[in-house]
């Protein structure tokens, strides 16, 4: 019987969808071991979680933009004898504007961290997940499912996170580990903020669901090992209609929907 409380690892912890999902795992009886860059975000964050639910909480700054991120962090976490039941590949970010006006280094950091980092975290936790039949949640996004005009790059990070976590769901049935791609539109976080896209006509003006609500329909899914989800009902409708439009009109559909305003 197993007496110890499950460990879970989320990147991105210190904001956003990450911190809502830290509430979401700690409330379920997880330990957390809680990465990102905000390392007094996350040591504050992490007091309350352990008061509240009477967890354990480990925090470990991690810059998953440098090369060298995911395995550094993947050895800290070894040289505390920790064993994963849970990892969520949270970590991300987004930039706004044409590609050719685009800054190269923060584009590539944003694939570094949207992807590599994804595939290195996921790779070296992959036996811990494996031994105890754990769980892989990965941040997509329902910019995955089509092209995005003025987030050209971003649109195709998340499309690889979509691919390489249904792609790996089918490879590991039969070992007791899910893999679930949450993918959320729009969200009222700090993401808009960083891709300096409060202007884009896709968020402004807009009422936007809450990180909270996201992190929890996501935990749900995880939980039940849904392979892909899609929070809302308007959100699944665009996702997959796409499939049965010519995709001229939903590259100019979207140039519409996210340009600068």
């Amino acid at each position: 019987m197993q007496t110890e409380k499950p460990t879970a690892l989320i990147t991105g912890a210190s904001s956003g969808i990450g911190k809502a999902l830290c509430e979401e795992f700690a409330k379920d009886g997880y330990n957390l071991i809680l990465a990102a860059r905000s390392v007094e975000k996350m040591q504050a964050q992490g007091a309350q979680l352990q008061l509240r639910y009477g967890i354990k909480v480990s925090v470990i700054a991690a810059d998953l933009e440098r090369v060298s991120g995911a395995a550094q962090l993947h050895a800290q976490i070894k040289q505390k004898g920790l064993v994963l039941n849970a990892l969520v590949n949270n970590a991300g970010y987004a930039t706004f504007g044409e590609f050719k006006d685009s800054d190269l280094s923060a584009t590539l950091g944003m694939m570094q961290l949207n992807m590599y980092s994804v595939v290195v975290l996921t790779k070296l936790f992959l036996p811990d997940l494996i031994a105890t039949q754990g769980k892989l949640l990965n941040i997509a996004s329902t910019a995955a499912f089509q092209p995005g005009p003025f987030m050209a790059v971003y649109y195709a990070t998340k499309s690889f996170v979509l691919y390489f976590s249904e792609g790996l769901a089918c490879e590991l049935e039969g070992t007791g580990v899910t893999v679930t791609a949450l993918c959320p539109g729009p969200t009222a976080s700090g993401f808009q903020a960083k891709a300096v896209m409060q202007a884009s006509a896709l968020v402004k003006n807009k009422k936007l669901p809450s990180a909270e609500s996201v992190a929890a329909a996501g935990y749900s899914a995880m939980k039940r090992g849904k392979r892909v989800h899609i929070p809302g009902v308007v959100n699944r409708l665009l996702a997959l209609g796409v499939r049965f439009a010519p995709r001229n009109w939903v590259t100019a559909l979207l140039k519409t929907i996210t340009r600068p305003i």
